[in-house]
């Protein structure tokens, strides 16, 4: 849980949240709004889930109506349409406009208690979309939980490299302080005191684009925990130290989210295929209606007064069974389930290329493990040479055998030295990063990082 510390007076300034690693990761996951949208797509394909099993509930329909229209019927055919009503009735072989009124109610059920496998593979195609929505949610999360590691470690990283810089600057101001009381009292020239003021001029920059690089970083982490940069800091842990040696676990792509989402494409678009081959069936329908009409028109001809016509006073029933069947759509059949076998087989070669790339994730993750592990073994040699070097270019100077060139180039030397061998041992903690990354799993890596 993010610790975050009381309020204080509203004359002074709010301080920062202190930040652990697991609880970066646990705001990510809270708060990042792509993560969000992949939960409301799973909302929305547990729906349709449900949408398609209502395909084996009965279908009822209702109707109810009232009209006032003429009567006037003819023999022959018309064309099934829309837009001409149907009459029925005799022809009284006239053409009269005096309307009646007419009247119908009724209802009919529909059931279709068979279908060759159809709907239970449209719920399956349904189930397929959930799952792989869901995996899709894990991929995301698996992701932004990556980023927000990784911004954590470039905060990090910029933090310390303040640090060293900051020592940089206060031996620099050492130097200058002395060469300045050395000049003033006519022990030294003048441009020692300029050399050594724009030596630390320099210190004074480097510090400053450090302290820039702790911003950015500080937004880009903002961006994944949802907090205002100016409130976060970091908790170090042991992303300073050296993480122990360690064998990299074996590799299994097919744990990893992102092979996870696309295994569970390839499940979808069988489940799909599996539709098709199943619509090419007849379909069996039992019916069942019960109406009742009326009309205010005679079959003589003849026209009913007043309200005659709305009330239905003629009833009927019926009780059927009908079958339907699609014989001219083998074709296009045919071709959509030739256009669903090549999605099939271009998700199957993605799920083969995301393997690769996953590999050569990995491997790349292991070659920058092993060369941090040697430059981080390097560094601290780096240091210690760098730092006795300073030393003696600053006594050398101080008992006039050396010159501010010499002691300029040893303390610069020294914290480029102090930088690196901070920026290594945290590019060991990027190499892991990186594997836990190809694997699928970063938790193991930000319990170890945390402690």
């Amino acid at each position: 849980m993010l610790v975050i510390a009381g309020a204080l007076p509203s004359q002074q300034t709010t301080p920062p949240a202190t930040l652990t690693l697991p609880q970066a990761v646990e705001n990510s996951l809270k708060n990042y709004p792509s993560i969000r949208v992949s939960q409301e797509q799973i909302n929305a394909a547990g729906a349709a889930i449900q949408f398609a099993r209502t395909a084996y509930l009965p279908k009822v329909d209702a109707l109810a109506q009232v009209n006032r229209a003429t009567r006037n019927n003819v023999f022959g055919l018309l064309l099934p349409q829309s837009v001409i009503p149907s009459m029925s009735g005799p022809v009284i072989g006239s053409n009269n406009f005096g309307s009646v009124w007419g009247s119908a109610i009724g209802g009919l059920v529909t059931w279709e208690p068979f279908d060759f496998g159809l709907r239970g593979a449209n719920v399956a195609v349904a189930n397929a979309a959930r799952v792989q929505s869901e995996a899709a949610v894990k991929r995301t999360q698996f992701e932004v939980a990556v980023a927000a590691v990784d911004a954590y470690l470039s905060l990090v990283a910029a933090q310390e490299t303040v640090r060293a810089a900051q020592a940089g600057v206060d031996r620099g101001d050492v130097v200058v302080k002395t060469i300045t009381a050395q000049v003033n009292a006519q022990l030294r020239p003048g441009a020692d005191q300029s050399r050594a003021e724009a030596e630390f001029a320099a210190a004074r920059t480097q510090l400053i684009q450090a302290e820039q690089a702790i911003e950015v970083s500080r937004a880009t982490l903002s961006q994944f925990i949802g907090i205002d940069p100016s409130r976060i800091a970091v908790v170090t842990g042991s992303l300073v130290r050296l993480p122990p040696e360690q064998v990299p676990p074996t590799l299994n792509t097919a744990t990893n989210p992102v092979m996870v989402e696309q295994n569970a494409a390839v499940e979808q678009a069988r489940a799909q295929l599996r539709a098709l081959e199943r619509s090419y069936f007849p379909r069996f329908y039992l019916q069942g209606t019960a109406y009742a009409r009326g009309t205010g028109a005679e079959t003589n001809g003849d026209r009913l007064g007043g309200l005659n016509g709305l009330a239905p006073n003629f009833q009927n029933y019926a009780l059927g069974f009908s079958v339907t069947f699609p014989i001219l759509d083998l074709p296009s059949l045919r071709a959509r389930e030739a256009a669903q076998s090549a999605t099939i087989r271009s998700q199957a070669a993605r799920s083969e290329q995301i393997a690769v790339d996953l590999r050569a994730q990995w491997n790349r993750a292991v070659a920058t493990l092993n060369g941090a592990r040697r430059i981080a073994a390097n560094t601290p040699v780096q240091v210690s040479a760098a730092r006795a070097a300073s030393q003696q270019a600053t006594a050398r100077y101080q008992a006039g055998l050396g010159n501010i060139d010499e002691v300029a180039e040893a303390q610069r030397l020294l914290t480029q030295a102090e930088i690196d061998d901070v920026l290594a041992r945290l590019s060991v903690w990027r190499g892991l990063l990186g594997i836990a990354t190809a694997a699928g799993d970063i938790q193991p890596f930000v319990v170890e990082a945390s402690q």
